[in-house]
């Protein structure tokens, strides 16, 4: 199935509709757990899956990829730690860009490693400025980045950042806490920061309620991420998607 993601998400951000995204780790979800996360995301409405994690030390990707598609026609899209996690049976990737750091390999150099391979691969490439922000705790993104996180209240440097990303042409803002971050992102630094943006902000890490979701989501953030919650309970997904979707124009006219 053909599909302009980037298009469907801008469309949705200009239309003041949320969307909610189940991140999985191919490494850190149990086989027995991932039917029914996909079972409870069909149910939930989910919006996307992101694919990925800062470290993946097996062949699982693959794997991961193809149980979704045979269990349900949510897209997935590549979440990758590094120029080595790519796979042609996703419907897309985000091409990150870590503008938030001074790592020249996760600035342009994977990419240069990256392109030749997605100049002919059928994969959707979605142009995104990767901003890493402190959630409170040492993560493994900013281990493996080498990079140190944007204060968590330091929102005018999150949007000037933000802001140069968005003019040298990316197409959306990740700004993310990381994964088991002890704090998500906070919502002034999400105000501040969608405020000035016309293109799409995703934000996720930390967040580990449906009422934490929502309160993103109200500050400004477009697109919902949530996953190491999701991994110790599944049952999170409906209230969360609940919870996000209850912001959308169409949900209110019910």
């Amino acid at each position: 199935m053909e599909r302009n993601l980037h298009k469907s998400l801008q469309q949705a951000k200009d239309n003041g509709e949320k969307r909610f995204v189940v991140l999985i780790d191919p490494d850190k979800v149990k086989l027995g757990q991932m039917d029914s996360i996909l079972d409870l995301a069909v149910k939930a409405s989910v919006d996307y899956f992101f694919i990925g994690g800062s470290l993946i030390v097996n062949n699982m990707l693959d794997h991961c990829l193809l149980r979704i598609k045979e269990a349900c026609n949510i897209p997935m899209i590549l979440f990758p730690g590094n120029s080595f996690q790519l796979s042609y049976k996703a419907d897309a990737i985000l091409f990150l860009s870590l503008i938030s750091g001074r790592n020249a390999d996760l600035l342009i150099g994977n990419h240069v490693l990256a392109a030749p391979y997605l100049k002919m691969s059928p994969l959707e490439v979605m142009p995104t400025g990767y901003m890493l922000i402190d959630g409170g705790v040492a993560t493994t993104v900013s281990y493996i980045s080498n990079t140190q996180p944007i204060p968590a209240t330091k929102d005018d440097v999150a949007l000037c950042t933000a802001l140069a990303g968005e003019m040298l042409g990316l197409k959306f803002i990740y700004m993310d806490a990381g994964s088991g971050a002890k704090n998500p992102v906070d919502t002034s630094m999400i105000d501040t920061v969608s405020s000035g943006l016309k293109i799409p902000l995703i934000v996720g890490g930390g967040i580990r309620t449906p009422e934490q979701a929502l309160e993103k989501a109200k500050a400004g953030a477009d697109v919902i991420v949530v996953g190491n919650a999701i991994e110790k309970d599944p049952n999170l997904i409906i209230e969360m998607a609940e919870a996000v979707h209850s912001l959308n124009p169409s949900e209110a006219i019910k």
